[in-house]
């Protein structure tokens, strides 16, 4: 049996313990046992195959995906909380997808000014992202993610099994997240997946156990060095400023979050071929890996002028202009600024299909982050 592997994040809350382990849940009294108060946040799908292993008196289920992620579902998991008499000495344990994980961190964060919670993530987007690093939200009408805290979990448990009762879809929902972790930062893990997709793709657990290591270690060696997203946690973003505007565009229907940053880094990683960032044997690289998800890459029939709209309220923007983390090759990645009157001239090259002219801006401003390639 595939051993348990534990990462620690150190955060300004104080460091904590991601534990990854086959039938985890199966062990939960192990990690709970030092626990008083406790509810289960989980929703209408994973509740009834997980939720017994848990033993909490307390539980709240709502309904799954995006349109649960609203303060209306946040109000009524406090009051709730409060109706049971649950005070400041209750842990909130998360089980779910990056929904679920979301509200439930936000609740904790704001719960009687802030009550400890665990992570039980039980999709892979949320195992190997939105689990670890202490980011919450919720969604407005303005877009996706705009309220929202930096609550770090008091411990992560990631159980690779529960991906075996997931979809294919959601599975390579997924995998489009664990490929930007080779983009923004290791060649040699990008290589690894190019490799090993297929058993990712079937669940294989001693590669999926590798896999989420992996992307952990990642995420923690950033959010190591900048917390609070003011410098290099920034590359986390690839593909998500084309990809949250898709979701918000569509009103969450069309794509699940995985899929909407697949589509997101195909784009973004043309827009700095357009750009002449990268070279065209790199750009066909990554496009090669993402392309083997099967995924309709075409946003033809989105309006450009609404797309383009959708990324100017993203939160990541700064003085009216649009932030993009651009592949300059495998492993290495930089944040660009555009006015939204720019994005436009190089955008019709972006969405088209087949070879793109490229068209290097004499002005473009290169803000240098800290990059870090790593084999």
């Amino acid at each position: 049996m595939t051993h348990e592997r534990v990462i620690q994040m150190n955060t300004s809350q104080g460091s904590y313990d991601i534990h990854i382990a086959p039938n985890a849940l199966e062990r939960s009294k192990e990690y709970f046992d030092q626990l008083g108060s406790t509810i289960v946040i989980s929703d209408e799908h994973v509740y009834p195959l997980y939720g017994h292993l848990l033993k909490s008196p307390h539980r709240f289920v709502i309904p799954p995906g995006e349109e649960s992620k609203t303060m209306d579902t946040v109000m009524e998991i406090v009051n709730h909380m409060l109706s049971c008499g649950l005070g400041r000495d209750t842990t909130i344990i998360a089980l779910g997808g990056g929904v679920v994980g979301d509200v439930a961190g936000f609740v904790a964060s704001i719960y009687m000014r802030g009550v400890p919670y665990i992570q039980i993530p039980t999709t892979l987007v949320a195992q190997v992202d939105s689990s670890v690093g202490g980011k919450t939200a919720v969604n407005t009408g303005v877009g996706k993610n705009t309220v929202g805290t930096f609550w770090q979990p008091q411990k992560v448990i990631i159980d690779p099994t529960t991906l075996r009762s997931l979809p294919r879809r959601d599975v390579v929902s997924g995998v489009a997240e664990v490929v930007k972790y080779g983009v923004i930062y290791d060649a040699g893990f990008f290589q690894y997946l190019d490799t090993h997709m297929e058993d990712i793709l079937s669940a294989d657990i001693d590669v999926l156990c590798e896999v989420i290591e992996r992307c952990c270690m990642i995420k923690a060696e950033v959010v190591d060095q900048d917390e609070k997203e003011h410098g290099i946690r920034k590359i986390l973003n690839f593909g998500h400023t084309v990809g949250h505007a898709l979701e918000s565009l569509t009103h969450y229907q069309e794509y699940t979050h995985g899929e909407a940053v697949l589509v997101g880094m195909i784009l973004e990683t043309r827009l700095a071929r357009v750009l002449g960032l990268i070279d065209e044997r790199c750009s066909q690289e990554v496009h090669s890996v993402l392309r083997r998800l099967g995924i309709d890459e075409s946003i033809a029939r989105h309006s450009t002028a609404a797309l383009i709209e959708h990324m100017t309220h993203d939160k990541k923007n700064r003085n009216e202009q649009i932030s993009f983390i651009l592949p300059m090759g495998v492993g290495d990645v930089e944040e660009f600024m555009f006015d939204p009157e720019e994005l436009w001239g190089y955008w019709n090259e972006v969405a088209g299909v087949g070879a793109h002219k490229v068209i290097k801006h004499p002005a473009l401003v290169n803000r240098p982050m800290r990059r870090r390639s790593t084999g």
